[in-house]
């Protein structure tokens, strides 16, 4: 018993090829046979890009003319500033894209690709398509918009620049780092030493209680700020300086140099809670070992030898707080720190 089997041609088997629809017909824009709605366009475009140069431009003045006194006014210039920035470069991109769709040339050019270099003619052809390409943008006969976007475009990024520019330079070692709360003592935030001088007085982090000596026990570890801090007009950027972090460790584990005997009291030590890789709060106090770790980049410091780097990036031990105890038992600072905080940089006198 035998079956037939019919084979289908090979033409049959091949699958339909569309049709090349090629390109839609041009429709002409409103812009494109009417001149009065391109120069209307035209003038809008020039708008907006003006509207982004005056943002940028407001946003430097509301960097210079606010100032930074508490929490509201940083917060206001940091709104005027990104209000400034975002809308300049948003106008720019608005402006950009209605002048494409408006005003430049929206006819459609194929041009089949080649793997190979095209030869003169061929090239000849394209450089020709790019020239009408730019006379039909119209950027040659409009120069309201050449200058408001040469203008728009100048000023779009002076808000990044003049704050980068106005923050660079100075002397570190004697300006904001150099000097803390605790080299100030008002007499009611301060305690009188026994040689008759007064000393900032040690408070607890954040009720600002003053901290008798009698309260630190062995193993115990303080948040410290200046006593009267709660009270100053520049809260947080003197609290961003003046951190401390004290613990009280056995007075025989202390490997303190000569010049710095009489820092400690009865093994009580103070340090910066600022890092000195990038200036992250150190905060992490392990009693067993007595080392101070910052969690940002795991730099560790050894409480028992002048907080000295043990490990990570930090080059320097963090800066010591000498301290003592006034007429009434509570801890006082007896001076400011004898070195700036925070980070290394390549100011700083060694």
């Amino acid at each position: 018993m035998s079956t037939e089997q019919h084979v289908a041609p090979a033409e049959a088997q091949e699958p339909e090829l569309f049709e090349n629809p090629g390109t839609e017909e041009h429709r002409e824009r409103l812009g494109d046979v009417d001149p009065r709605y391109a120069k209307a366009n035209e003038r809008l475009i020039a708008l907006i890009l003006a509207v982004s140069a005056l943002a940028s431009i407001g946003s430097i003045v509301a960097y210079v003319a606010l100032p930074l006194e508490d929490l509201w006014s940083v917060r206001n210039s940091t709104l005027f500033l990104g209000l400034g920035l975002g809308i300049g470069m948003l106008g720019i991109g608005v402006a950009a894209i209605h002048w494409a769709k408006t005003l430049m040339s929206n006819v459609e050019y194929v041009e089949e690709r080649h793997p190979q270099r095209s030869d003169d003619e061929t090239r000849a052809v394209a450089a020709d398509m790019m020239k009408h390409g730019v006379e039909d943008s119209g950027i040659g006969r409009r120069p309201l918009l050449k200058g408001a976007a040469l203008g728009a475009v100048a000023l779009a990024p002076l808000p990044y620049v003049v704050p980068l520019v106005a923050n660079l330079g100075g002397d570190w070692n004697v300006g904001a780092f150099r000097h803390t709360l605790w080299g100030e003592t008002p007499e009611e935030y301060s305690g009188r030493l026994p040689d008759g001088s007064l000393g900032r007085r040690l408070a607890r982090d954040p009720e600002d209680t003053p901290i008798r000596a009698t309260d630190v026990t062995n193993g115990s570890v303080f948040h410290v700020i200046p006593h009267g801090l709660n009270e100053h007009e520049h809260f947080y950027e003197e609290k961003a300086k003046a951190v401390v972090l004290m613990v009280r460790l056995d007075p025989d584990l202390l490997h303190e140099p000569e010049e710095k005997a009489d820092w400690s009291y009865n093994g009580i030590v103070a340090y910066s809670k600022i890092c000195t890789h990038v200036g992250c709060p150190v905060a992490l106090y392990e009693q067993q070992t007595h080392h101070l770790l910052c969690p940002c980049h795991q730099s560790t410091f050894d409480m028992t030898d002048q907080a000295k780097v043990v490990f990570g990036p930090a080059k320097r031990p963090l800066p010591q707080l000498p301290i003592a105890v006034d007429d009434e038992g509570y801890l006082v600072a007896r001076a400011d720190f004898d070195e700036p905080i925070g980070p290394s940089y390549w100011e700083r006198l060694q």
